[in-house]
């Protein structure tokens, strides 16, 4: 079946869940977002949906980080 991951067509197999294709793109789930079809999933649901022909998923990670003005706020 054909799925788009971030907007990237791919081939992926009838039956997966989401938590099979983050595992399959040596994704951690700790620090992800993931939306299918416009709804963003609680991570708990993640080995439990499973993805459809056509489905559209977007996987967003979150990155830790700031300034490194130790709080100068641009001073």
């Amino acid at each position: 079946m054909k799925i788009q991951v971030n907007g990237e067509a791919r081939s992926w197999r009838i039956g997966a869940t989401v938590a099979d294709l983050l595992r399959e793109l040596d994704i951690k789930t700790e620090r992800v977002a993931v939306e299918l079809n416009l709804e963003i999933l609680d991570r708990a649901t993640f080995g439990q949906r499973q993805i459809k022909d056509g489905d559209r998923v977007e996987i967003m990670s979150f990155i830790g980080g700031g300034s490194s003005s130790r709080g100068q706020h641009g001073r």
